[in-house]
């Protein structure tokens, strides 16, 4: 479980294919030291198992899953990642509860500087329009976010300088795709409703 709290933007270092599979090798300083083989990590929400550490190096294995449902398959070298690592049991749940989980990957359809703050406006897919609300919580890239505005087509978010600067939204723009996490209690009470008919 996470909470959409990012600790450190990593690096890509490779994403070496092979016929054993493809990894990700991220360089991380902050969260590598703090790692062990095993740990939980959610990089741009998507939560991947460490499998190995060397120096301020991490790297993940990836199903071929994985890469189908994010936006792993367009990451390259020196591309920048969203990370942070599983909650504690005694930690502070600061944003809402992310599984790290992808539920589809979207394109930014604008990112505009709005006053002091930027406006992010990013496609909903049809299939999944019932679970984004105004106010409501939602997970791009592993940041978790509160929806300002719900259109046909489309939802808003609103991003204060400091997400934008300790995040890779800093360097987002239009056509950009981003790893969406729906609220998993929205999912939970439609399963409830439809059970009850």
């Amino acid at each position: 479980m996470f909470t959409g709290l990012i600790e450190e933007i990593g690096e890509v270092v490779a994403v070496p294919a092979s016929d054993k599979g493809t990894q990700l090798q991220i360089a991380a300083p902050g969260i590598a030291k703090k790692s062990r083989n095993g740990d939980s990590v959610a990089v741009n929400g998507c939560c991947l198992t460490s499998t190995s550490r060397r120096g301020n190096r991490l790297t993940f294995d990836l199903l071929e899953e994985t890469i189908a449902r994010t936006n792993f398959k367009k990451l390259r070298q020196s591309d920048r990642v969203n990370l942070e690592r599983a909650l504690p049991a005694e930690g502070l749940l600061g944003g809402h509860f992310v599984q790290g989980h992808i539920d589809c990957v979207s394109p930014i359809v604008t990112f505009q500087k709005k006053g002091p703050d930027f406006r992010l406006e990013v496609e909903l897919p049809t299939e999944f329009a019932q679970y984004v609300v105004p106010k409501g919580s939602i997970a791009l890239n592993g940041i978790s976010l509160t929806v300002a505005e719900v259109l046909p087509k489309s939802f808003v978010a609103c991003i204060i300088p400091y997400t934008k600067r300790h995040t890779n939204l800093d360097r987002a723009q239009a056509g950009d795709l981003v790893n969406v996490e729906f609220d998993i209690l929205a999912k939970y009470v439609e399963r409830v409703l439809a059970a009850r008919g």
